[in-house]
């Protein structure tokens, strides 16, 4: 057969073969083959690779990641691949389906309790803190802000003193002290010792061979450390996955001096473990809890890791031999961090290992003193569960710190710590112990909470020359000396007692008060609590008026004039300024930004940027007074109108949206204060009438103790401390009856609820309190159109009729909180009684006399230390100034472009200067365009630079 022949046959053979297929495939039902289509993309994993033609390389991609189809240039999304939620992650590790578990869960209705211990809830792993001990008198800690501070017993009581690294260096994220010897290793991975008192870069050196190694030992990042049990070295993990070892530390010498490394007293590096070994039960964690012991009797060593599915295995040299021993872990429970050895003289054939779990519990580990399987399977019931403290978690992956022996450390998921102790022996008041007798103790550990510094968003105080404790050092306990430290009670609700500590989610449900759907805002909420906003004190002050034009009050050259910024849409408020910028919402709830850009005015939509909302309202107050506040973390809050807490970013004009969300069960009403009483933690009330706080650092909410009785109304709070190095203080809000309603906190009694009730029996409180004047006053708006003074005199709170202007000879009785009968006939008047007399008796037909003087129901603002700005009801404004400590009087009233009424001079001392009192030469100038006169070419102070 030819070779033409073979090929005409080959031909044929194939083209029947492909006859008989489609002829089979028609026969086919199509069950036959599945639909393939109908299969959803499981994801298994978090990393995925692109390929980039450009540079012919695999690159792994950033999750949420977007899949893109493009045709012809035209390109739309058809998929999202996401990141893994990390309660599914966790337990896919553990081999256990979470919602199995869930399902076996048995509760009694109500029981929050077992709902908090069987939560599955994974927390998030917090990077930056850490415990180091340096002796029985001082613990180190590095809190989740990067902060850096000691818990010093000084004898007395517990001080803490800051010992943050320096602006350049970054936030820390742990401490380690060898020999005596303090090091920190920071956020970008460079290592710092402490010289004195200043910190000071350390880079690793090592015995190089070629330029190369050494160029690459001056690169090291560290990732993580963890020091020898015997204290001598150092065990460092890189960011790149190497193990090293820093051993040969010179202590600091007896004259404080620390010594210089020189060739012969060099700390000795050297590269010691790698970390990919890997055993059965998964590759470890790289230093995730790891510790270098010698077991007693046999100079075995064991070195302590976590597998990343949570299980506990130890590397045990014994006889000169290397072995894995895999201990497990608590059925359920995926762990995340150990706590060093600690040897349990109650128990004296054990020792004892603390490891947290990615749920917030503390388990007990034991293991034999003494080497040997008889030993090993003697063991019953290993694993001890201590739980957590009441409303609070431990940290996940955060070691906790062996302090003394029944006494254990941990850092809270919340930023707080807590120590875990035999009763008796801990506790915040309880120093360092020397011995004890361990018959007479129980052997079971109980839980006590530690407050963290305000940078924590907590109420431990810093101890140095501005702040806190009068003795750090000396040792002398000291003694209430502020007026908000002792104090009477007022009216405390029968029954109510003193609550010291936050309460979790879900451990308090409030079932008497209102639903947040019931509550529906009115429809001037926005421009009465927010149509007024100071700018620059004495000097400019915005007003929005009902029809939602802006105005702004200025003091440019001697003149005060007003100046309007015009908006393609109405106005409803003024919710902040940042930096010589003001934010304005509008009527659909847009937040926008009035600025200064290239010398001109311009307006900045924030709500179109990425992740924007509409909002409703803001922050009360723009920081404390006296108190400039520019750095890199700048944010401002808002509530969106949904009911949830924005933070939007402000600091370099790194313009960036973040949702916090909102309280379970509840939508967000207003914000009390945002970081005035506290560093870094937003107070806001619920549209149920409660009040919670959220932490910027932890991004964790926590509701406050209250009574199911009290009714928080829905309007702006202010916040009150003596000054700003107090952390005594109180947060003041309104009842839903109208009455004043104080939140305190000192160090002393911890948080009180204290009801101030109004002014008197036929009286009622209308708008949000005003700011708080020197520490102990601030003025409220009563229903009669009268200001009343709250304020504090020989630690008694006080009220005062301060009426309202061209109104003097109201009553201003001053009544003490106990009804007391020595009450005071004090008055709240013009230095000249008849001035107001003679205002309208000069012209009978003046338009004056048809205008309403008393004051309107609108959030106050401050225009100086001694001085606040209210709004009429006639549209005019109205200033208040102070003369003595608790004396004001009314100063001036403001003609508004939008009111028909003149302004004039009230007190004495101006009408000489001008000769009378509501001349036409003194009303304010209209300055309806910012190219008119030469006065509106001032606007905005200049901006802060950092």
């Amino acid at each position: 057969m030819s070779v033409f022949h073979l090929i005409i046959f080959i031909c044929f053979l194939l083209s029947i073969s492909y006859l008989v297929f489609l002829t089979s495939a028609s026969w086919c039902t199509p069950s036959a083959f599945p639909q393939q289509t109908t299969r959803q993309f499981e994801q298994r994993t978090d990393r995925f690779w692109e390929f980039q033609e450009e540079s012919n390389i695999w690159v792994e991609v950033k999750l949420p990641f977007d899949l893109v189809s493009c045709v012809n240039d035209n390109c739309t999304k058809v998929g999202l691949i996401d990141q893994k939620s990390k309660t599914e992650e966790e337990h896919l590790a553990n081999g256990k389906d979470v919602s199995n578990k869930t399902k076996n869960l048995k509760m009694r209705e109500g029981d929050l309790t077992g709902l908090e211990e069987n939560s599955y809830t994974v927390l998030p792993l917090r990077r930056r803190m850490s415990l180091t001990k340096m002796s029985d008198t001082s613990v180190w800690v590095t809190g989740e802000s990067g902060s850096i501070y000691e818990r010093f017993w000084n004898g007395v009581q517990w001080v803490i003193a800051p010992h943050d690294l320096q602006i350049s260096a970054g936030r820390a994220v742990s401490v380690l002290i060898v020999n005596q010897t303090i090091f920190a290793i920071s956020e970008e991975g460079n290592l710092y010792q402490m010289k004195l008192t200043d910190w000071v870069e350390l880079k690793p050196a090592f015995n190089q061979s070629t330029n190369k190694e050494a160029e690459q030992s001056s690169v090291i990042q560290m990732k993580s450390g963890t020091v020898s049990y015997d204290g001598l070295r150092v065990y460092f993990c890189t960011k790149t996955g190497l193990l090293l070892e820093l051993s040969e530390v010179e202590p600091p010498s007896s004259t404080g001096d620390l010594y210089e490394y020189d060739k012969s007293s060099r700390p000795s590096w050297k590269k010691h473990l790698q970390s990919e070994e890997t055993d059965k039960d998964g590759s470890l964690v790289p230093l995730q809890g790891c510790m270098i012991y010698g077991l007693s009797g046999d100079h075995s060593v064991s070195l302590f890791l976590l597998t990343k599915g949570g299980k506990l295995v130890e590397r045990r040299l014994h006889q000169r031999k290397w072995k894995w021993i895999t201990h497990g872990s608590p059925e359920d429970h995926h762990l995340t961090s150990i706590t060093p050895l600690l040897e349990d003289e109650l128990k004296e054939r054990f020792f004892s290992l603390f490891l947290t779990t990615s749920t917030g519990s503390v388990f007990e580990y034991q293991i034999p003193k003494h080497l040997g399987t008889a030993q090993e399977d003697q063991i019953s019931e290993a694993w001890q569960n201590h739980m957590h403290p009441p409303n609070a978690k431990a940290a996940r992956g955060i070691p906790g710190l062996k302090f003394q022996l029944g006494r254990i450390l941990f850092a809270l998921d919340d930023g707080r710590l807590a120590e875990l102790h035999l009763p008796g022996l801990g506790g915040q008041n309880s120093g360092p112990t020397n011995q004890f007798n361990r018959k007479k103790l129980s052997s079971k550990y109980i839980w006590s909470i530690l407050d963290a510094p305000e940078s924590e968003g907590w109420n431990g105080e810093y101890c140095t020359e501005e702040r806190g404790p009068m003795n750090c050092i000396a040792g002398i306990k000291d003694e209430p000396n502020d007026s908000g430290n002792i104090r009477s009670l007022t009216r405390r609700r029968k029954g109510t007692k003193a609550q010291q500590d936050y309460l979790s989610l879900g451990t308090s449900r409030s079932r008497l008060v209102k639903a947040s759907e019931e509550y529906r805002f009115p429809d001037n909420w926005i421009n009465t609590s927010f149509r007024l906003r100071l700018v620059q004190a004495g000097v400019s002050f915005f007003i929005i008026t009902e029809a939602g034009l802006i105005f702004e009050y200025l003091y440019a050259e001697s003149v005060w004039l007003w100046l309007r910024h015009d908006h393609s849409t109405p106005m409803r408020g003024a919710l902040g300024n940042y930096n010589g910028s003001v934010f304005f919402v509008d009527v659909y709830g847009t937040l926008l930004i009035r600025e200064r850009s290239n010398n001109e005015l311009a307006w900045v939509n924030c709500t179109a940027m990425r992740k924007g909302r509409q909002i409703i309202g803001g922050p009360p107050w723009d920081g404390m007074s006296g108190k400039l506040k520019v750095t890199a973390e700048d944010a401002l809050f808002f509530v969106s109108k949904s009911g949830r807490l924005l933070q939007f970013s402000v600091a370099l004009r790194k313009f960036k949206w973040k949702d916090c969300h909102n309280p379970p069960e509840t939508k967000l009403a207003c914000i009390i204060d945002q970081e005035v009483f506290r560093e870094n933690i937003v107070f806001v009330v619920g549209r149920n009438g409660r009040l919670y706080q959220y932490n910027k650092v932890t991004e964790l909410w926590h509701e406050h103790h209250q009574s199911q009785h009290l009714v928080l109304s829905r309007l702006p709070g202010t916040a009150m401390r003596p000054s700003f190095f107090s952390l005594t203080g109180s947060l003041f809000m309104l009842s839903e009856d109208g009455g004043l309603v104080e939140y305190h906190w000192n160090a002393w009694n911890g948080w009180n609820w204290v009801e101030h009730g109004t002014p008197s029996k036929d009286v009622t409180l209308v708008a949000p309190p005003s700011p708080c004047i020197k520490g102990n006053q601030l003025f409220l708006i009563g229903s009669d159109g009268n200001i009343y003074l709250r304020y504090m005199d020989q630690l008694i709170w006080r009220w005062k009729n301060c009426g309202f202007p061209q109104n003097g000879d109201g009553d201003t009785r001053d009544q003490t909180e106990m009804g007391a009968n020595d009450r005071m006939q004090e008055v709240c008047m013009d230095n000249d009684p008849t001035a107001n007399l003679n205002i309208n008796l000069e012209n009978p037909n003046d338009q004056n006399r048809k205008c309403d003087p008393k004051v309107a129901p609108t959030r106050p603002i401050p225009f100086s230390e001694d001085s606040v700005i209210f709004e009429l009801r006639d549209g005019r404004l109205a200033e208040i100034q102070k003369v003595q400590d608790s004396k004001w009087v009314w100063q001036r009233i403001i003609g508004t472009p939008t009111s028909s009424c003149k302004g004039c001079y009230l007190t004495g001392q101006e009408r000489r200067r001008f000769g009378g009192c509501c001349w036409s030469e003194l009303e304010p100038l209209s300055c309806l365009d910012f190219s008119s006169p030469r006065l509106c070419r001032s606007f905005f102070r200049p901006p802060i630079t950092l």
